[in-house]
């Protein structure tokens, strides 16, 4: 007999103590004399099943049975067999008489007609349920048969077992032996063990010691009978009492009746094969059984095949028994695309299926596959996580977003496919929040700030939003270098209506970051100038703006006079709490039909969706410029020196090279406003800032001059970086009508901020007229409000 692994321990220990494995609750049933118990490995605490079976000696007939069935288990090797793990035969004594036992460890399993109680399966489930665990013991008991040629012996009920992947097992080898129809020998040594076989599971010849027709008969005859047997219990429920009730046939679905009384032929010869059984049967063709089938050969199948089938599974999943589902084809679908042999349309499948788990099931069989996915190369892989990230990003912890998403995820940031830019943008509104504070100030924002100017306009506008929204997780240094630059200088000047209002609506979402002095001197000025802007949209949201932060100085300016506050305490109250307006704002998907225009015409940018469209015939439309102008002038800057931040590593206050090279004097880098309110002003200057804080009654002239500029085209102006429109309005408008310090060839009607603007600069200012047209020179810097034409690509 072949040796197998045996340990002897003398004395009067137990013997259970010497197993790698902790024995736990035995289950209420199992095949003969063995006991099925539960257990764990005390190396990593992993489920495995242990059987066990006691002897008071060595020569006890179910202690050689049982050693067959050791030898046979760790010698067999098949996906619908018991998987062998570890063996032990362990002699004691106990009151002075020896006791032996035999312990095999295997997967953790348990028995099926415990699982069948568990799952609790009726109707069209429950029959495709039984039909695939029956097509795998069929290709076992066929394997057995017909490829080994051994017979089991005595296959039934108890003689399977279930995996926590609900497959079905065989095991109970206790019998199995060989059989060579012309070797007499072979078949005396399978009946050697024939007693352990009860005899209601025995088919006729066996029952008569028939060894002639037994010889005579093929390899499968036994055990195609025992097919039959284990089909009766499986749908009646019951064990098998006798021969005789395997006639009650109430039961068995009418499409397997016809193969069910084949293998229960009274003639061996005439007996069904049981793999005839897996390829004709009518029965075994069904949902379950063939997903089930395609998943366990998807490397077989060709990509159109396997598009097709991953396109339909996840409306065939809801049809199919949502434990099987659960248990069998989320592991399946997991593997196959953890390992590439599926296509990115199985992601859909597996995270639809994956939502039907519970949040820990879901963390241990789904998470994990799409923690790796993150680093494939496939391109519609990426688009696929990203498009679905909503459903698994909550689940993701911080530290895996930080460590091992986002480095794959940021790569997307400047892709040459203008979608997955956008998808990877959409992204961050879920994983920013979990990023530490040096990836989003090293990395993140960096991204953002090139994606501002992004050749597409929807990208620029959800760059905006994106910003809007995560602007509470970022530091209040970072806020304030960022924020305000971003809206007002970037996004309120942008030449696509949706990004200005949706700048305009990020300054209302963060008003609560900004203090009184921002408000007035940096957010006002420039969002007061959008009240005219050529788009409708734009001038609501801008008005409704200015009502807002007006509201808020004024609430600022009752608190000073009542003396509720010490003074300099920063801005609180916003009517629009936080970030909350921008959390329902929807992104944009490209529609990329064409070449991408900025200035495609938008109807509306209104606060659930934003969409660009581009077209051939968008290029030739031009829209007028209303980006405000520069606070502060060049002159301000160099009297007041602010110093670089020290942690200015995001890309904000950089310039853009390549093709914006020829904007460098636009300046319009995050970091380059500097904020008035840092330098203190002295109590005349306060006074002259107050008074330009004041409104100014507009002369007749200059309702004149107004009149006249609306009526012809907005004229193309460069900005100068030098020109300081607000440091002028100094004092109320002088009494007399001639300008100060003007030649007196310029009339009001040449300027109509002449009446209250400070002495000329010393370079001769040509009309205004002058500088209309594309091929004209730059203007020489004027005194005053200017309109200032400004592309995307200028940022």
């Amino acid at each position: 007999m072949f040796k197998f692994l045996k340990e002897v321990v003398g004395g009067s220990g137990t013997g259970v103590k010497d197993l790698p494995y902790t024995v736990a609750d035995p289950y209420p049933s199992a095949w003969g004399s063995w006991t099925h118990s539960r257990g764990t490995s005390k190396d990593d605490g992993s489920p495995v099943s242990v059987f066990s079976l006691s002897g008071s000696n060595a020569q006890d007939g179910h202690l050689a049975a049982a050693r067959n069935g050791v030898k046979r288990l760790r010698t067999v090797r098949h996906p619908n067999i018991l998987s062998f793990l570890h063996s032990a035969e362990i002699e004691t004594h106990d009151a002075g008489s020896p006791k032996v036992t035999i312990y095999i460890v295997t997967e953790p399993v348990m028995p099926l007609s415990e699982k069948i109680k568990e799952l609790g399966l009726e109707g069209t489930q429950r029959d495709e349920y039984y039909a695939w665990g029956l097509h795998q013991i069929a290709k076992a008991v066929s394997f057995l048969n017909n490829d080994c040629k051994l017979v089991h012996g005595n296959v039934c009920l108890a003689s399977v077992v279930v995996t926590p992947a609900l497959d079905w097992k065989l095991h109970a080898f206790d019998v199995l032996s060989e059989f060579e129809g012309s070797n007499e020998s072979s078949a005396g040594q399978m009946l050697q063990y024939a007693w352990l076989v009860g005899s209601q599971y025995k088919p006729m010849e066996l029952a008569k010691s028939d060894w002639d027709a037994i010889k005579k008969s093929p390899p499968w005859a036994i055990d195609s009978w025992g097919v039959g047997c284990l089909i009766y219990e499986v749908f009646s429920g019951l064990r098998l009492g006798k021969t005789e009730e395997l006639r009650n046939t109430g039961s068995i679905p009418k499409s397997l009746l016809p193969d069910y009384q084949r293998l229960l032929s009274s003639m061996p010869s005439r007996r069904l094969n049981t793999s005839k059984l897996i390829e004709n049967s009518e029965y075994f063709q069904n949902k379950l059984v063939d997903t089930i089938h395609f998943m366990e050969i998807l490397s077989l199948k060709d990509s159109v095949e396997k598009d097709t089938f991953f396109r339909k599974l996840p409306n065939l999943a809801e049809q199919l028994p949502r434990q099987i589902v659960l248990k069998k084809l989320v592991p399946l679908l997991a593997s196959a695309l953890e390992f590439g042999s599926a296509t990115a349309s199985a992601l859909t499948a597996l995270l639809k299926m994956g939502s039907w788990l519970s949040a820990d099931e879901f963390n241990v069989k789904v998470l994990p596959t799409i923690v790796k996915l993150f680093s494939s190369n496939d391109r519609a892989i990426r688009v696929g996580l990203l498009q679905h990230i909503d459903q698994f990003g909550e689940s993701l912890s911080a530290q895996v977003v930080d460590e091992q998403v986002y480095p794959h995820v940021a790569t997307g940031f400047s892709d040459t496919s203008a979608f997955l830019r956008e998808l990877t943008l959409k992204s961050m509104l879920i994983l920013a929040p979990k990023l530490s504070q040096r990836t989003i100030s090293g990395s993140l924002l960096k991204y953002l700030s090139k994606l501002q100017v992004d050749e597409e306009p929807a990208i620029r506008t959800n760059t905006t939003i994106l910003l809007g929204n995560i602007g509470s997780y970022l530091n209040e240094g970072t806020r304030k270098r960022v924020l305000i630059n971003a809206f007002t200088v970037r996004a309120l000047r942008d030449t696509f209506p949706p990004a200005r209002g949706a700048g305009i609506m990020a300054l209302c979402a963060t008003s609560s970051y900004y203090d009184i002095t921002e408000v007035a001197t940096r957010i006002l000025p420039n969002v007061v100038v959008l009240t005219i802007d050529p788009d409708s949209d734009v001038r609501t949201k801008a008005f409704q703006a200015v009502d807002q932060f007006l509201q808020i100085a004024k609430q600022h300016y009752e608190k000073t006079n009542a003396a509720d506050s010490t003074g300099g305490a920063s801005l609180g109250s916003s009517s629009v709490p936080g970030n909350a307006s921008l959390l329902g704002w929807a992104m944009s998907s490209l529609t990329l039909k064409g070449k991408h225009s900025d200035h495609a015409p938008v109807a509306s940018a209104s606060s659930t969706a934003i969409t660009s469209k581009s077209s051939n015939d968008a290029t030739d439309i031009e829209m007028p410029s209303t980006a405000p102008a520069r606070v502060s002038s060049t002159t301000d800057l160099a009297e007041h020196p602010v110093p670089t931040s020290p942690t200015s590593t995001d890309g904000w206050g950089e310039l853009e090279n390549g093709s914006h090279e020829e904007h460098e004097s636009d300046r319009d880098g995050w970091d380059e406003l500097e904020p008035l309110e840092e330098t203190k002003p002295t109590p005349a200057l306060a006074n002259i800032q107050a008074a330009q804080r004041r409104p100014v009654s507009q002369p007749i002239s200059q309702t004149k001059q107004a009149s006249n500029l609306r009526s012809k085209s907005t004229p193309k102006l460069n900005k100068d970086e030098d020109d300081d429109l607000w440091g002028s309005i100094a004092a109320p408008a002088p009494k007399t009508s001639k300008p100060l310090n003007l030649k007196a060839s310029r009339t009001e009607d040449d300027d109509p901020w002449a009446a209250i603007a400070a002495p000329a600069p010393t370079t001769k200012a040509k009309p205004l007229s002058a500088g209309r047209g594309r091929g004209a020179k730059p203007a020489a810097p004027k005194l005053g409000a200017q309109r200032i034409n400004r592309t995307s690509s200028g940022m």
